[in-house]
């Protein structure tokens, strides 16, 4: 069964850092755009990062440029998101999305994982 599933979220204190994971299986992240959204409460969902097919080119929102990088590694199927000075702001569930980059394969979202920032 061809699946993404986010970890590495958690209760964090201002100023702090955390790495979240997005692996895939049943698929290869070779052939995909890959993206981060989160969803901050009462709010819709927004896109955080997104990488090229061959995470050489990362877009990163305005609200985490310089704090936030996304990163790929091919060899292990596996998409990061590495988050520094976070901000209470950030508080929200993030969420992975796998996009087949011809059309002809699924799309993917993942279960999401919480993160907390709070003194």
């Amino acid at each position: 069964q061809a699946q993404v599933v986010e970890s590495g979220g958690g209760l964090v204190q201002p100023g702090g850092s955390l790495r979240l994971s997005c692996a895939a299986s049943g698929f290869t992240l070779t052939t995909y755009l890959v993206s981060w959204w989160r969803q901050r409460p009462g709010k819709e969902r927004e896109v955080v990062a997104r990488l090229s097919v061959s995470g050489d080119v990362a877009m990163h929102a305005d609200s985490v440029q310089g704090r936030f990088t996304a990163s790929k590694d091919d060899a292990k199927n596996i998409v990061y998101l590495q988050m520094n000075n976070l901000k209470p702001e950030d508080t929200a569930i993030y969420y992975c999305y796998a996009e087949s980059s011809d059309g002809a394969a699924g799309n993917y979202w993942g279960q999401g994982t919480q993160v907390t920032v709070s003194p």
